[in-house]
């Protein structure tokens, strides 16, 4: 018996013996390991030289970690083999690979991976931004409730904009830096850069690991998303649009509801009292509300009424607003900004039981009764008592307009057709001014040059009433137009023939060609007008005003003549210099266009209508004669004109029902 205890003693610590040596097999390796954990001291003793460097892809690159920002960081906690966890000696010949900060940020990582960031690559192919790129040197990161972190709420922009603030790196992504900028302007950029700890910096919007393009559902900034995401810092201003018929279209996925960004701007917010601002009273109506309340698309899709910004501006509000007051009602006066409600709805502004308290904020004393006058003034389509008091009003004075005004205009127009036919039988002997070729010359030249001034301009402001009141469509305008643009180069051609194969237009243009003595007659003219010359100056057969007049209209014509076929050849001309050209010669055809007809109508037609020595008309386009006594007054200059004039006025004789000279 006792043999058997004894041996089953021994058995029993046997393998106790065996279990401990185990255990220590295992465990001893581990442990020496552990005791030779490279301490941070090794490191550092070759990472602290800030000479260390080597070279990677051609470029040197610091090796050297500053201790003392490395304990103050973030990370000051860790060692370095925490996260070079491949380095085992401290002469290690090989460069440690490349840490990933999802060892221990395995969320921020999985966010950041499918973020915008994290999806777009450089042009070398790596990530858009990095860990490092944002946060800083590794071994220098600080939390973000530090001031000195690139992440702390009042850096975040300037963080942000070491990328998006550079114009060809964002090109180059087929981005723009413009948004960084107009942050800078808004009304948050400004308050951050003041110090505001509240204002919104770019993550506040967007996110800061899992960054996603506003077409993402998912992104704070997806438009059904943006309320929510305002709401964050204007909590008030969202639980108004929640519930307001903005709020709720939205909320049912209707996408042509506008959200906070359509009204106020995205990166440009500006503050609602900047006139610059898209909500200021003075752009409310014109621009921000009409973009939606203006057209007929609400009317088509949702049967809401249009043409909310002209009934507005038609009306007393409007009309005051346009004249420049401060004071006068707006979109949001009545309506409300941010809680607009249906006018069914008993807690809208504009429901006709509270139309007393919202009309009296500024009409004090109204009743109800006043209230009941249209605000929107829709040309009469309505069925009210103002309203059809308004269109009887219309119907009795605009037929009361057209008989009286236009039997005045009739009127005298029949007086001053008759004072001027006898003034021109009146007339003595005359200077043949105008040949009957140059004459039609200028027929041709002054109907193409007309019809291609409306038609033109009806074509570049096709939404004009100028454009509408020829009644003609796009595609009609821009046929005449063309056909006028024949014509005028036709006459052109024609007049460059006339004025080289026959003796009168060789003659014409070597009477209108520059001279010096031009000079010394603007000169003269000047002085005699401003009444420091008592002579008055005379001139030669062409005055320097109808010299200048000559000239520029062969070189406007010339201009407007090359410019308009490249333009009526764009596709050709496109293909066969660069298309910048075809854009430079729209340019050059639009301002050469402008200034054409107004020297038309500033230089030209004072001269041969408003000049009280000619008026009402030089009739010298018609029936190319002039008086001899005031073609001597101008043109004294000319003898031989003269002297024609006075020998065939000679030969027809008192016969003929005209004075001798």
């Amino acid at each position: 018996m006792e043999d058997g205890v004894n041996t089953g003693t021994m058995k029993f610590r046997l393998i106790g013996y065996l279990a401990v040596v185990a255990v220590a097999v295992l465990v001893w390796p581990q442990s020496a390991q552990a005791g030779n954990k490279l301490k941070d001291g090794e490191c550092l003793a070759c990472h602290s030289d800030p000479s260390l460097t080597t070279e990677s892809d051609g470029k040197q690159v610091k090796l050297s970690i500053d201790a003392g920002k490395l304990h103050v960081s973030v990370h000051g906690t860790l060692s370095c083999v925490d996260c070079h966890k491949d380095v085992k000696t401290a002469g290690h010949e090989q460069p440690p690979a490349k840490v990933e900060c999802s060892q221990c940020h395995a969320d921020e990582q999985a966010a950041y991976g499918h973020s915008f960031h994290g999806a777009m690559k450089k042009a070398d192919g790596t990530p858009a931004a990095t860990c490092q790129d944002c946060h800083g040197d590794a071994h220098q990161i600080l939390p973000g409730s530090d001031a000195n972190s690139p992440v702390s709420h009042a850096k975040i922009p300037t963080t942000c904009g070491q990328c998006h603030g550079q114009k060809f790196l964002m090109q180059s992504n087929g981005e723009t830096a413009q948004t960084f900028v107009a942050y800078q302007e808004s009304v948050h950029g400004r308050a951050v850069a003041n110090g505001s700890e509240k204002a919104a910096v770019c993550t506040d919007c967007h996110g800061a690991h899992e960054i996603l393009p506003p077409s993402d559902p998912k992104s704070p900034i997806y438009k059904l998303n943006v309320p929510a995401t305002c709401g964050g810092c204007h909590a008030k201003q969202q639980s108004e649009f929640d519930i307001s018929i903005h709020g709720t279209a939205l909320a049912k996925g209707n996408g042509m509801a506008p959200t906070c960004t359509d009204c106020h701007g995205i990166h440009s917010i500006k503050a609602h009292n900047d006139p610059n601002s898209p909500v200021s009273d003075q752009n409310l109506a014109r621009t921000t509300c009409a973009r939606c309340h203006e057209g007929v698309q609400l009317s088509q899709e949702f049967g809401v009424a249009g043409g909310r910004e002209s009934t507005y501006l038609d009306s007393y509000h409007g009309l005051a607003s346009k004249g420049g007051s401060v004071l006068v009602a707006n979109c949001d006066s009545c309506h409300g900004a941010h809680n607009i409600l249906p006018s069914s709805d008993p807690r809208s502004t504009i429901n006709p039981a509270n139309l007393d308290v919202t009309c009296g904020q500024c009409h004090k004393g109204v009743t109800q009764k006043f209230t009941q006058n249209k605000v929107h003034m829709d040309g009469g389509a309505g069925n009210d008592k103002g309203t059809v008091a308004v269109r009887w009003v219309r119907l009795i004075y605009v037929p009361l307009i057209v008989l009286v005004i236009g039997g005045m205009f009739l009127h005298n127009a029949i007086i001053w057709r008759s004072k001027t036919m006898a003034r021109k039988r009146a007339r003595g002997a005359t200077v043949v001014r105008m040949t009957t070729n140059q004459r039609w010359q200028h027929l041709l030249l002054l109907t193409s040059f007309f019809v291609l001034v409306f038609t033109g301009f009806a074509l570049k402001y096709p939404d004009t009433w100028f454009a509408q009141v020829f009644g003609m469509g796009e595609k009609l305008r821009g046929i005449i137009h063309r056909i006028a643009g024949v014509v005028l180069i036709g006459t052109s051609v024609y007049h460059v023939i006339y004025a080289v194969m026959t003796r009168e237009g060789r003659k014409l243009v070597k009477d209108l060609a520059p001279m010096p003595y031009d000079l010394t007659d603007v000169l003269a003219t000047m002085l005699y007008y401003l009444g420091l010359r008592k002579e008055r100056p005379t001139y030669r057969r062409f005055n320097y005003a109808e010299k200048a007049e000559y000239w520029a209209l062969v070189w406007g014509t010339g201009l407007m003549a090359v410019t308009g076929t490249m333009l009526w050849a764009k596709v050709w001309v496109g293909n066969l210099l660069a298309r910048w050209w075809v854009d430079a010669a729209t340019a050059v055809h639009f301002y050469e266009a402008i200034l054409a007809t107004l020297a038309i109508v500033v230089w030209h037609l004072y001269q041969v209508i408003f000049d009280p020595d000619v008026y009402p008309m030089n009739w010298a386009w018609r029936d190319g004669q002039i008086d001899v006594e005031h073609y001597e007054h101008e043109h004294g200059l000319d003898k031989d004109s003269l002297e024609q004039a006075v020998n065939k006025d000679s030969a027809e004789g008192p016969e003929q029902g005209k004075p001798q000279k």
